[in-house]
Protein backbone atom coordinates (compact mmCIF):
# COMPACT_ATOMS: atom_id res chain seq x y z
CA UNK A 1 0.00 0.00 0.00
CA UNK A 2 1.47 3.35 -0.99
CA UNK A 3 0.41 6.90 -0.28
CA UNK A 4 2.05 10.12 -1.39
CA UNK A 5 1.83 13.02 1.03
CA UNK A 6 -0.35 15.46 -0.89
CA UNK A 7 -0.40 19.21 -0.43
CA UNK A 8 -3.09 18.95 2.22
CA UNK A 9 -0.96 16.43 4.12
CA UNK A 10 2.11 18.64 3.92
CA UNK A 11 0.09 21.53 5.28
CA UNK A 12 -1.16 19.31 8.13
CA UNK A 13 2.40 18.33 9.02
CA UNK A 14 3.60 21.93 8.93
CA UNK A 15 0.62 23.12 10.96
CA UNK A 16 1.18 20.31 13.45
CA UNK A 17 4.82 21.33 13.95
CA UNK A 18 4.21 25.09 13.90
CA UNK A 19 0.90 25.45 15.72
CA UNK A 20 -0.07 22.28 17.60
CA UNK A 21 3.34 21.39 19.06
CA UNK A 22 4.81 24.82 18.44
CA UNK A 23 2.37 26.33 20.92
CA UNK A 24 4.09 24.27 23.65
CA UNK A 25 7.56 25.62 22.85
CA UNK A 26 8.94 28.93 24.04
CA UNK A 27 10.64 30.44 21.00
CA UNK A 28 11.75 29.99 17.40
CA UNK A 29 14.94 28.19 18.39
CA UNK A 30 13.03 25.52 20.33
CA UNK A 31 10.52 25.13 17.51
CA UNK A 32 13.32 24.79 14.94
CA UNK A 33 15.15 22.19 17.06
CA UNK A 34 11.92 20.26 17.59
CA UNK A 35 11.17 20.23 13.85
CA UNK A 36 14.67 19.03 12.95
CA UNK A 37 14.59 16.28 15.57
CA UNK A 38 11.02 15.23 14.76
CA UNK A 39 11.75 15.04 11.03
CA UNK A 40 14.77 12.90 11.89
CA UNK A 41 12.53 10.61 13.95
CA UNK A 42 9.99 10.36 11.11
CA UNK A 43 12.58 10.04 8.35
CA UNK A 44 14.75 7.23 7.11
CA UNK A 45 17.85 5.96 8.88
CA UNK A 46 18.49 3.13 11.31
CA UNK A 47 19.45 5.28 14.31
CA UNK A 48 17.11 7.98 15.61
CA UNK A 49 19.44 9.79 18.02
CA UNK A 50 21.07 13.23 17.92
CA UNK A 51 24.29 12.48 16.04
CA UNK A 52 22.86 10.47 13.11
CA UNK A 53 19.90 12.87 12.83
CA UNK A 54 22.34 15.80 12.63
CA UNK A 55 24.46 13.95 10.07
CA UNK A 56 21.43 13.32 7.83
CA UNK A 57 20.28 16.94 8.14
CA UNK A 58 23.62 18.64 7.32
CA UNK A 59 26.17 18.65 4.57
CA UNK A 60 29.55 19.44 6.17
CA UNK A 61 31.29 18.13 9.30
CA UNK A 62 31.18 21.58 10.91
CA UNK A 63 27.45 21.90 10.28
CA UNK A 64 26.94 18.41 11.71
CA UNK A 65 28.86 19.31 14.88
CA UNK A 66 26.86 22.51 15.37
CA UNK A 67 23.56 20.75 14.70
CA UNK A 68 24.48 17.92 17.04
CA UNK A 69 25.20 20.39 19.85
CA UNK A 70 21.91 22.18 19.16
CA UNK A 71 19.89 18.96 19.39
CA UNK A 72 21.70 17.75 22.51
CA UNK A 73 20.94 21.07 24.21
CA UNK A 74 17.30 20.89 23.08
CA UNK A 75 16.87 17.50 24.71
CA UNK A 76 19.04 17.80 27.79
CA UNK A 77 18.92 21.43 28.87
CA UNK A 78 16.33 23.47 26.97
CA UNK A 79 13.38 24.35 29.28
CA UNK A 80 10.22 23.01 27.63
CA UNK A 81 7.32 21.09 29.10
CA UNK A 82 7.48 17.46 27.94
CA UNK A 83 4.16 16.59 29.57
CA UNK A 84 2.38 19.42 27.80
CA UNK A 85 3.77 18.25 24.45
CA UNK A 86 2.56 14.70 25.13
CA UNK A 87 -0.91 15.93 26.10
CA UNK A 88 -1.31 18.19 23.07
CA UNK A 89 -0.14 15.38 20.77
CA UNK A 90 -2.55 12.96 22.47
CA UNK A 91 -5.50 15.27 21.91
CA UNK A 92 -4.49 15.69 18.26
CA UNK A 93 -4.46 11.93 17.67
CA UNK A 94 -7.65 11.36 19.67
CA UNK A 95 -9.52 13.96 17.60
CA UNK A 96 -8.63 12.00 14.45
CA UNK A 97 -9.51 8.64 16.04
CA UNK A 98 -12.90 9.80 17.23
CA UNK A 99 -13.91 10.83 13.73
CA UNK A 100 -14.05 7.09 13.02
CA UNK A 101 -14.91 5.40 16.32
CA UNK A 102 -14.95 6.17 20.05
CA UNK A 103 -12.01 5.83 22.41
CA UNK A 104 -13.12 3.27 25.00
CA UNK A 105 -10.05 1.71 26.61
CA UNK A 106 -6.97 2.97 28.41
CA UNK A 107 -4.09 0.51 28.47
CA UNK A 108 -1.34 0.53 31.07
CA UNK A 109 1.92 -1.31 30.47
CA UNK A 110 5.68 -1.00 30.79
CA UNK A 111 8.59 -1.72 28.47
CA UNK A 112 12.36 -2.04 28.74
CA UNK A 113 15.10 0.01 27.10
CA UNK A 114 18.19 -2.20 26.90
CA UNK A 115 21.40 -0.41 27.85
CA UNK A 116 25.13 -0.96 28.25
CA UNK A 117 26.93 0.48 31.27
CA UNK A 118 25.65 2.14 34.41
CA UNK A 119 25.32 5.86 33.59
CA UNK A 120 22.01 6.09 31.68
CA UNK A 121 19.43 7.46 34.10
CA UNK A 122 17.39 4.73 35.79
CA UNK A 123 19.45 1.86 34.43
CA UNK A 124 20.11 -1.24 36.49
CA UNK A 125 19.69 -4.99 36.22
CA UNK A 126 15.94 -5.48 36.42
CA UNK A 127 13.23 -7.59 34.84
CA UNK A 128 11.60 -6.41 31.63
CA UNK A 129 8.97 -8.24 29.63
CA UNK A 130 10.53 -6.81 26.46
CA UNK A 131 13.49 -9.16 26.90
CA UNK A 132 11.62 -11.74 28.98
CA UNK A 133 14.39 -11.75 31.58
CA UNK A 134 16.38 -9.70 34.08
CA UNK A 135 18.90 -7.59 32.21
CA UNK A 136 20.63 -4.20 32.23
CA UNK A 137 17.94 -1.76 31.18
CA UNK A 138 15.73 1.22 31.88
CA UNK A 139 12.00 0.63 32.35
CA UNK A 140 9.32 3.04 31.18
CA UNK A 141 5.66 2.89 32.23
CA UNK A 142 3.16 3.95 29.56
CA UNK A 143 -0.50 4.87 29.29
CA UNK A 144 -2.23 4.40 25.94
CA UNK A 145 -5.72 5.10 24.64
CA UNK A 146 -7.43 2.69 22.28
CA UNK A 147 -10.39 2.42 19.98
CA UNK A 148 -11.58 -0.87 18.53
CA UNK A 149 -8.90 -0.69 15.81
CA UNK A 150 -6.26 1.85 16.86
CA UNK A 151 -3.90 2.26 19.78
CA UNK A 152 -1.92 5.40 20.79
CA UNK A 153 0.47 5.78 23.74
CA UNK A 154 -0.21 9.20 25.25
CA UNK A 155 2.01 9.34 28.36
CA UNK A 156 5.25 7.82 29.64
CA UNK A 157 7.19 7.86 32.90
CA UNK A 158 10.68 6.54 33.60
CA UNK A 159 10.91 4.20 36.58
CA UNK A 160 13.77 5.27 38.84
CA UNK A 161 15.01 2.53 41.21
CA UNK A 162 16.05 3.54 44.73
CA UNK A 163 19.66 3.08 43.63
CA UNK A 164 19.12 6.30 41.65
CA UNK A 165 16.73 8.34 43.76
CA UNK A 166 18.74 7.81 46.96
CA UNK A 167 22.18 8.52 45.46
CA UNK A 168 23.02 12.24 45.47
CA UNK A 169 25.86 11.86 42.99
CA UNK A 170 23.75 9.98 40.48
CA UNK A 171 20.89 12.47 40.89
CA UNK A 172 23.17 15.39 40.12
CA UNK A 173 24.81 13.68 37.15
CA UNK A 174 21.45 12.74 35.61
CA UNK A 175 19.79 16.09 36.44
CA UNK A 176 16.99 14.42 38.39
CA UNK A 177 14.77 17.23 39.75
CA UNK A 178 14.61 17.65 43.53
CA UNK A 179 10.88 16.97 43.61
CA UNK A 180 11.32 13.55 41.97
CA UNK A 181 11.45 10.85 44.66
CA UNK A 182 11.26 7.08 44.54
CA UNK A 183 7.93 5.87 43.20
CA UNK A 184 6.83 2.35 42.39
CA UNK A 185 5.59 1.53 38.91
CA UNK A 186 2.07 1.41 40.36
CA UNK A 187 2.45 4.93 41.76
CA UNK A 188 3.77 6.20 38.42
CA UNK A 189 0.85 4.51 36.67
CA UNK A 190 -1.76 6.06 38.95
CA UNK A 191 -0.27 9.53 38.45
CA UNK A 192 -0.57 9.13 34.67
CA UNK A 193 -4.16 7.93 35.00
CA UNK A 194 -4.98 10.90 37.24
CA UNK A 195 -3.43 13.29 34.71
CA UNK A 196 -5.47 11.76 31.90
CA UNK A 197 -8.67 12.06 33.94
CA UNK A 198 -7.88 15.67 34.85
CA UNK A 199 -7.19 16.44 31.17
CA UNK A 200 -10.58 15.02 30.17
CA UNK A 201 -9.21 12.36 27.83
CA UNK A 202 -11.98 10.01 26.68
CA UNK A 203 -12.05 6.44 27.98
CA UNK A 204 -14.10 4.10 30.12
CA UNK A 205 -12.10 0.96 30.89
CA UNK A 206 -8.54 0.66 32.24
CA UNK A 207 -6.63 -2.45 31.13
CA UNK A 208 -3.44 -3.64 32.85
CA UNK A 209 -1.49 -6.83 33.51
CA UNK A 210 -1.03 -8.60 36.84
CA UNK A 211 1.93 -6.40 37.88
CA UNK A 212 -0.70 -3.70 38.45
CA UNK A 213 -3.89 -5.73 38.80
CA UNK A 214 -2.60 -7.56 41.88
CA UNK A 215 -2.64 -4.30 43.83
CA UNK A 216 -5.90 -3.74 45.72
CA UNK A 217 -4.92 -0.07 46.14
CA UNK A 218 -4.46 0.24 42.37
CA UNK A 219 -7.84 -1.32 41.60
CA UNK A 220 -9.65 0.79 44.18
CA UNK A 221 -8.02 4.02 42.98
CA UNK A 222 -8.99 3.31 39.38
CA UNK A 223 -12.61 2.92 40.53
CA UNK A 224 -12.45 6.14 42.57
CA UNK A 225 -11.26 7.91 39.42
CA UNK A 226 -14.46 6.82 37.67
CA UNK A 227 -13.15 4.03 35.45
CA UNK A 228 -14.02 0.37 35.08
CA UNK A 229 -11.07 -1.99 34.95
CA UNK A 230 -10.04 -5.31 33.46
CA UNK A 231 -6.75 -6.36 35.01
CA UNK A 232 -4.70 -9.51 35.20
CA UNK A 233 -4.06 -11.30 38.50
CA UNK A 234 -1.83 -14.18 39.55
CA UNK A 235 -3.09 -17.73 39.88
CA UNK A 236 -2.65 -17.84 43.72
CA UNK A 237 -4.83 -14.74 44.29
CA UNK A 238 -7.63 -15.76 46.64
CA UNK A 239 -11.29 -15.00 45.97
CA UNK A 240 -14.68 -15.81 47.44
CA UNK A 241 -17.19 -17.30 45.04
CA UNK A 242 -20.57 -15.53 45.23
CA UNK A 243 -23.95 -17.17 44.95
CA UNK A 244 -26.88 -15.84 42.90
CA UNK A 245 -27.81 -13.43 45.71
CA UNK A 246 -24.26 -12.02 45.84
CA UNK A 247 -23.39 -13.77 49.12
CA UNK A 248 -20.01 -15.40 49.77
CA UNK A 249 -20.04 -19.14 49.23
CA UNK A 250 -17.53 -21.22 51.15
CA UNK A 251 -13.96 -20.28 51.99
CA UNK A 252 -11.67 -18.08 49.93
CA UNK A 253 -9.71 -20.14 47.38
CA UNK A 254 -7.08 -19.32 44.79
CA UNK A 255 -8.24 -18.33 41.32
CA UNK A 256 -6.44 -21.36 39.93
CA UNK A 257 -8.05 -23.76 42.43
CA UNK A 258 -11.50 -22.35 41.67
CA UNK A 259 -10.99 -22.88 37.94
CA UNK A 260 -9.85 -26.46 38.45
CA UNK A 261 -12.76 -27.17 40.80
CA UNK A 262 -15.25 -25.90 38.23
CA UNK A 263 -13.71 -28.22 35.64
CA UNK A 264 -13.38 -27.99 31.84
CA UNK A 265 -17.14 -28.18 31.26
CA UNK A 266 -17.59 -24.76 32.89
CA UNK A 267 -15.38 -23.21 30.21
CA UNK A 268 -16.73 -22.08 26.85
CA UNK A 269 -14.85 -21.41 23.64
CA UNK A 270 -14.70 -17.74 22.64
CA UNK A 271 -13.13 -16.25 19.50
CA UNK A 272 -12.00 -12.69 20.09
CA UNK A 273 -10.50 -11.69 16.72
CA UNK A 274 -9.01 -12.79 13.43
CA UNK A 275 -5.27 -13.39 13.72
CA UNK A 276 -2.68 -13.84 10.97
CA UNK A 277 -4.15 -16.68 8.98
CA UNK A 278 -6.37 -17.99 11.77
CA UNK A 279 -8.93 -17.03 14.38
CA UNK A 280 -7.71 -16.37 17.90
CA UNK A 281 -9.74 -18.34 20.41
CA UNK A 282 -9.56 -20.08 23.76
CA UNK A 283 -11.85 -21.36 26.52
CA UNK A 284 -13.14 -19.01 29.23
CA UNK A 285 -15.18 -19.17 32.40
CA UNK A 286 -16.80 -16.26 34.28
CA UNK A 287 -17.79 -16.22 37.92
CA UNK A 288 -18.88 -13.44 40.27
CA UNK A 289 -16.39 -13.14 43.14
CA UNK A 290 -15.01 -10.87 45.79
CA UNK A 291 -11.26 -10.65 46.25
CA UNK A 292 -9.94 -11.71 49.64
CA UNK A 293 -8.04 -8.55 50.62
CA UNK A 294 -6.16 -8.09 53.87
CA UNK A 295 -7.04 -4.40 54.08
CA UNK A 296 -9.08 -4.26 57.28
CA UNK A 297 -12.32 -3.56 55.39
CA UNK A 298 -15.22 -6.02 55.95
CA UNK A 299 -15.58 -8.32 52.90
CA UNK A 300 -19.24 -7.31 52.58
CA UNK A 301 -18.11 -3.81 51.60
CA UNK A 302 -15.82 -5.00 48.81
CA UNK A 303 -17.11 -4.69 45.28
CA UNK A 304 -18.30 -7.81 43.47
CA UNK A 305 -16.39 -8.35 40.23
CA UNK A 306 -16.08 -10.87 37.43
CA UNK A 307 -13.26 -13.39 37.64
CA UNK A 308 -12.39 -14.34 34.07
CA UNK A 309 -10.38 -17.57 33.86
CA UNK A 310 -8.80 -18.88 30.66
CA UNK A 311 -8.12 -22.59 30.06
CA UNK A 312 -6.42 -23.01 26.67
CA UNK A 313 -6.91 -26.25 24.78
CA UNK A 314 -4.14 -28.69 25.52
CA UNK A 315 -3.33 -27.23 28.93
CA UNK A 316 -3.88 -29.32 32.07
CA UNK A 317 -5.37 -26.39 34.02
CA UNK A 318 -6.41 -22.74 33.66
CA UNK A 319 -3.43 -20.49 32.91
CA UNK A 320 -4.62 -16.87 32.91
CA UNK A 321 -6.87 -14.91 35.22
CA UNK A 322 -8.35 -11.42 35.21
CA UNK A 323 -10.66 -9.33 37.36
CA UNK A 324 -13.07 -6.90 35.78
CA UNK A 325 -15.79 -4.51 36.87
CA UNK A 326 -17.39 -4.50 33.42
CA UNK A 327 -21.19 -4.61 33.76
CA UNK A 328 -23.10 -7.87 34.04
CA UNK A 329 -25.24 -6.93 31.05
CA UNK A 330 -22.16 -6.97 28.77
CA UNK A 331 -21.76 -10.18 26.77
CA UNK A 332 -18.96 -12.52 27.79
CA UNK A 333 -17.55 -12.37 24.27
CA UNK A 334 -17.28 -8.60 24.46
CA UNK A 335 -15.57 -8.81 27.84
CA UNK A 336 -13.02 -11.27 26.43
CA UNK A 337 -12.38 -8.97 23.48
CA UNK A 338 -11.91 -6.02 25.82
CA UNK A 339 -9.44 -7.85 28.07
CA UNK A 340 -7.46 -9.08 25.07
CA UNK A 341 -7.04 -5.51 23.77
CA UNK A 342 -4.21 -5.09 26.27
CA UNK A 343 -1.84 -7.19 24.19
CA UNK A 344 -2.01 -4.68 21.33
CA UNK A 345 0.31 -2.43 23.34
CA UNK A 346 3.18 -4.70 22.33
CA UNK A 347 2.57 -3.86 18.66
CA UNK A 348 2.66 -0.15 19.49
CA UNK A 349 5.98 -0.66 21.32
CA UNK A 350 7.36 -2.53 18.30
CA UNK A 351 6.39 0.31 15.98
CA UNK A 352 7.69 3.00 18.33
CA UNK A 353 11.02 1.24 18.75
CA UNK A 354 11.45 -0.25 15.30
CA UNK A 355 10.29 2.72 13.22
CA UNK A 356 10.56 5.82 15.41
CA UNK A 357 13.55 5.09 17.63
CA UNK A 358 11.81 5.17 21.00
CA UNK A 359 14.72 3.24 22.53
CA UNK A 360 17.49 5.01 20.58
CA UNK A 361 18.14 7.84 23.05
CA UNK A 362 21.86 7.90 23.85
CA UNK A 363 21.86 10.65 26.48
CA UNK A 364 22.03 10.02 30.20
CA UNK A 365 19.84 12.71 31.76
CA UNK A 366 16.35 12.54 33.22
CA UNK A 367 15.07 15.58 31.25
CA UNK A 368 16.69 14.29 28.06
CA UNK A 369 14.96 10.90 28.31
CA UNK A 370 11.53 12.48 28.80
CA UNK A 371 12.12 15.04 26.04
CA UNK A 372 13.17 12.34 23.56
CA UNK A 373 10.20 10.14 24.44
CA UNK A 374 7.83 13.10 24.13
CA UNK A 375 9.08 13.95 20.63
CA UNK A 376 8.68 10.30 19.61
CA UNK A 377 5.14 10.13 21.03
CA UNK A 378 4.19 13.37 19.26
CA UNK A 379 5.49 11.95 15.97
CA UNK A 380 3.57 8.72 16.51
CA UNK A 381 0.42 10.72 17.23
CA UNK A 382 0.75 12.41 13.83
CA UNK A 383 1.38 9.08 12.10
CA UNK A 384 -1.68 7.50 13.72
CA UNK A 385 -3.82 10.48 12.75
CA UNK A 386 -2.67 10.12 9.13
CA UNK A 387 -3.27 6.38 9.25
CA UNK A 388 -6.88 6.69 10.33
CA UNK A 389 -7.52 9.40 7.74
CA UNK A 390 -6.22 7.39 4.80
CA UNK A 391 -6.34 3.68 5.60
CA UNK A 392 -9.17 1.31 6.58
CA UNK A 393 -9.05 -0.44 9.98
CA UNK A 394 -7.77 -3.67 8.39
CA UNK A 395 -4.71 -2.05 6.79
CA UNK A 396 -2.46 -3.17 9.65
CA UNK A 397 1.31 -2.77 9.55
CA UNK A 398 1.37 -1.68 5.90
CA UNK A 399 -0.57 1.40 6.93
CA UNK A 400 2.12 2.40 9.39
CA UNK A 401 4.88 1.90 6.83
CA UNK A 402 3.02 4.01 4.30
CA UNK A 403 2.23 6.69 6.88
CA UNK A 404 5.90 6.85 7.85
CA UNK A 405 6.85 7.17 4.19
CA UNK A 406 4.45 10.04 3.70
CA UNK A 407 5.70 11.82 6.84
CA UNK A 408 9.38 11.46 5.98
Amino acid sequence: MAYELDEAGKLRLQKYFDDTIGACLRDKRQRASYAIYALGILGEGERKSCEPIAARACGTPREVANMHSQLVYFLRSSPWDARRVRLVAAKYAIAALEEREPVINWVLDDTGFLKQGTHSVGVQRQYTGSAGKTTNCQVGVSLSVATRTAHVPVDFELYLPASWTENAGRRAEAKIPEEVTFQTKIELALKMIERAVDAGLPGEVLLADSAYGESHHFRETVRLLGLDYAVGIHAPTKVWLLDAAGRRHGDAVSAEALGQALGPRAFRRVTWREGTGKKLHSRFCFRRVKVACNDGIPPAKHEAVWLMSEWPLGEPKPTKFALTTLPRRMSKKRIVRTVKERWRTEYAYEELKGELGLDHFEGRSFPGWHHHVSVVLSCYAFVIAERVRHFPPSAGRQALDAALDLAA
